[in-house]
């Protein structure tokens, strides 16, 4: 395994002059947005977008603009030593670690807001959330200007969004989905389970067992859907979960509420065991796996 040491640029200029350099060599450029504390799903993203481009590119910056008021900004995991490490493991070709300054200097004063896809959900239960999202990955992605950028399914509201927003605005990047990373017992790996106690924990695997579950019985053609939802709801309060946010069921591209699946759909939900909240989703086939006009 390689442990050549990680070039990082902490400006946007030495950034761009990474990027550029590598164009011009004819190279493609691959783009990972993350906020650090790094976990082997954030890894196995880097290794995919490997796949798809010559030199790979990594961020860490923790947004201040997509935590609201009592969220946890500021015990968020910072572990940058260790996350270079890391990605020095996989070979990653560039570290970009701004600051809060450099991001977002005196006088910042525009907001990215994406409608339809970021209503709802997260976005209903987190206000404001998507548009720090938004507003930050617009300035990323105009920073770098890779020919590729990935996001985790894991967050597929915002892998939405930001699919979405670069195509409204014509930003020239390609957006990638990257499959969820899941534990050995399957919960999607987060750098929020750092921070669940071992009960905690035990909990959590309820939350992928019960999605894997109910989209069993949806692709075996439930006939009640939102009965089946609430089923999938109560499962997970009486596996040990504080709250249930939603348990619900969309479409794959739209995020639009269904009762019935005809086309590809998304079965997402958000919970709270302790003081963590954990979120997921699978994807889900029409019965039979047949696709109806």
């Amino acid at each position: 395994m390689s442990t050549a040491p990680l070039s990082i640029a902490r400006t946007v200029a030495e950034l761009r002059q990474h990027v550029a350099q590598w164009r011009r060599q004819g190279l493609k450029t691959a783009f990972v947005p993350t906020m650090g504390a790094l976990h082997e799903g954030h890894l196995s993203i880097v290794r995919l977008a490997q796949r798809h481009a010559d030199r790979v590119v990594v961020s860490i910056f923790v947004n201040p603009k997509q935590f609201g008021a009592g969220e946890d900004f500021d015990r968020y995991p910072r572990t940058v030593p260790e996350d270079v490490e890391k990605l020095e493991s996989v070979d990653t070709s560039l570290l970009f670690l701004p600051s809060v300054a450099e991001m977002y200097p005196p006088g910042f004063a525009t907001t990215v807001s994406v409608a339809g896809v970021s209503e709802g959900l997260c976005g209903a239960a987190r206000p404001g959330h998507f548009d720090g999202v938004a507003t930050v990955v617009t300035k990323l992605l105009l920073q770098c200007l890779p020919d590729v950028a990935l996001f985790g399914e894991k967050d597929y509201q915002q892998y939405q969004v930001l699919r979405r927003l670069a195509l409204d605005l014509d930003i020239p990047v390609a957006i990638l989905p990257a499959p969820t990373s899941r534990e050995p017992d399957g919960l999607a790996r987060s750098s929020r389970n750092a921070y669940l106690s071992a009960k905690e924990r035990q909990i959590a695997v309820a939350l992928p067992r019960t999605l894997t579950a109910t989209v069993r019985a949806i692709e075996a053609g439930a006939a009640d859907i939102p009965a089946v939802l609430a089923q999938a709801a109560d499962a997970l309060l009486t596996a040990g979960f504080n709250a249930v946010e939603y348990v619900e069921l969309r479409d794959s591209d739209t995020l639009r509420p269904i009762t019935e699946v005809k086309r590809p759909a998304r079965l997402l939900a958000a919970a709270r065991v302790g003081n963590t909240r954990l979120i997921d989703n699978m994807a889900v086939l029409p019965p039979g796996g047949v696709v109806q006009a």
